[in-house]
């Protein structure tokens, strides 16, 4: 090439990349979120929105309907759509300076998963994930796995794209989620879509707004407070590890002192993975989270009924439907036998969890719990068993979200009095009744004024149980699966098991110390 047409060639070249330039910038863009093969959400309206020239006009096409909106001075626009049926697939056209077309979107139902390692456990590593991944081929199903993102402050956008399910696709969707998904669409028969957000230790703090946390007095000091605490110690640690490290090196000495992990921080996952998701439009969550707040299972109270009130403010839907997964069974104490595990009762900060966890499905509207105590792993934290408890989680919302008269749960405990020295329990959630599987009923301590509790007799006497011991006789409490890992074995004859109580108020050890 001479130098005439090389001269040429670059100024073509430098006016190209300009024109490209001006044109990106005028570009309308979407969210993430609106990618072929998304679904939306039916029966509600459909928010659509982006970012375009500051005062631009935006026309959104789907359907029969035609919406056009003008971009704010920040950038950003937003188009709400009325409501439509499920069905699909439809195009979705956006149209500014530009053509936006999404292929293959479906209406149908949408929900969001968050919570921690148990949420995003995927696929591939679950029970019997070979035969269920190669039967996953569904066009109705479909995930948005958003990537992880710490964010010190509420971003506008994520990472992601909508997938499919199938034997390509369904070996990285989240386990709980896909199981959930799965039933769900085989009981409504439309289209369902998950968007799918969550981190491996995560607890439940970092998924909240700290406008939330800061509002009441005991999470900004336990938790907003203490991590400036934290952190401030961290710094210091880490001063002083370099310093070791650059020591080691100066004197030519091995070096082998891990780095100080940092804490996680308070609301860097709801700014950085919910909040920019947060204008789609859904029918509701699940969740599945706690191991990593078991320690602190008194706060969990509050925190976990914040939390939902937090998404669903800041969603601005509604009080939408909020499923939660109970604590799983596990022994921190790891490789013990059933013999020790099961030796006297004891107390339980993962029973103090589950309790709180109940507690919030009673304090808020819309709000179901799937148990899973018949599905742990006492050695490992991550159970593989991921299908019953998406299944679970798929008749809670069956019932609550979709208002079908169905069986969603296993018995709850309702009431107790005490008749004749022994203690008479009362249940709610009966189904077709109470049985005990595998033999005598499991899991049932019993105490008197002495707070001091051992393992009791119970008996199934219709729709009652029947608790009692030979050195006690006038019962004060009932505890039933009041342990880490409850061995207990209380169904309905629907199949779900009993969630886990106590009748008493006695002191928690997660309490906080009078």
């Amino acid at each position: 090439m001479n130098l005439r047409k090389l001269t040429l060639f670059s100024i073509s070249t430098s006016l190209f990349l300009l024109c490209s330039t001006l044109v990106v910038q005028a570009d309308v863009r979407l969210h993430a979120l609106f990618t072929d093969h998304a679904i939306l959400q039916q029966s509600k309206p459909i928010k659509v929105w982006g970012w375009a020239e500051p005062g631009e006009k935006v026309t959104v096409e789907f359907r029969k309907q035609k919406v056009t909106v003008k971009t704010s001075e920040s950038g950003q626009w937003l188009a709400t759509l009325k409501s439509e049926k499920a069905g699909g697939p439809d195009t979705l056209k956006v149209c500014g300076k530009n053509m936006i077309t999404l292929n293959d979107v479906l209406v149908g139902e949408v929900w969001v998963a968050s919570g921690q390692s148990n949420m995003e456990w995927p696929m591939s590593r679950s029970f019997e994930a070979p035969a269920d991944i190669a039967a996953s081929a569904n066009n109705l199903v479909r995930h948005f796995n958003v990537q992880k993102l710490k964010a010190d402050q509420p971003v506008t956008n994520v990472t992601g794209f909508w997938q499919i399910a199938g034997p390509l696709t369904t070996s990285n969707f989240s386990a709980v989620a896909y199981y959930f998904s799965r039933e769900l669409q085989k009981a409504l028969k439309v289209p369902v879509g998950v968007i799918h957000t969550s981190w491996g230790g995560s607890p439940a703090e970092v998924w909240m707004s700290e406008q939330v946390l800061a509002s009441n007095p005991s999470t900004k000091r336990d938790i907003l407070d203490a991590y400036a605490t934290q952190k401030a110690n961290l710094d210091k640690s880490l001063d002083a590890w370099k310093a070791a490290k650059a020591q080691a090196q100066q004197e030519n000495k091995p070096f082998t002192r891990q780095m100080p992990r940092a804490p996680w921080k308070p609301t860097e996952l709801y700014n950085g993975m919910l909040a920019p998701v947060m204008p789609y439009t859904i029918q509701g969550a699940i969740w599945y989270q706690g191991e990593s707040n078991a320690g602190r299972a008194w706060e969990y109270r509050t925190l976990y009924a914040d939390m939902i009130r937090n998404w669903r403010r800041d969603w601005k839907q509604g009080d939408f439907t909020f499923l939660g997964v109970q604590l799983a069974p596990f022994d921190h104490s790891r490789r013990r036998s059933l013999e020790e595990i099961t030796a006297t009762p004891t107390n339980s900060s993962w029973a103090e969890l589950r309790e709180a966890q109940v507690l919030s499905t009673k304090v808020l509207k819309n709000c179901g719990l799937a148990v899973i105590t018949d599905v742990g792993d006492k050695d490992d934290i991550h159970p593989t068993k991921k299908a019953p408890v998406g299944a679970r989680l798929a008749l809670q919302a069956r019932r609550i979200a979709y208002g079908e008269n169905i069986v969603a749960s296993g018995p709850t405990f309702k009431s107790m009095k005490v008749k004749d020295g022994k203690a008479v329990l009362s249940f709610e959630s009966l189904g077709g009744g109470l049985e005990a599987r595998g033999g005598e009923l499991k899991g049932f301590a019993l105490s008197g004024d002495d707070q001091q509790f051992v393992w009791a007799k119970a008996e199934l006497q219709g729709d009652k149980i029947v608790v009692s011991h030979p050195q006690i006789t006038k019962p004060a409490a009932v505890r039933f699966g009041w342990a880490d890992f409850p061995v207990v074995n209380l169904f309905n004859k629907e199949g779900l098991p009993a969630s886990p109580f106590r009748t008493d108020d006695f002191p928690m050890t997660t309490a906080p110390k009078k």
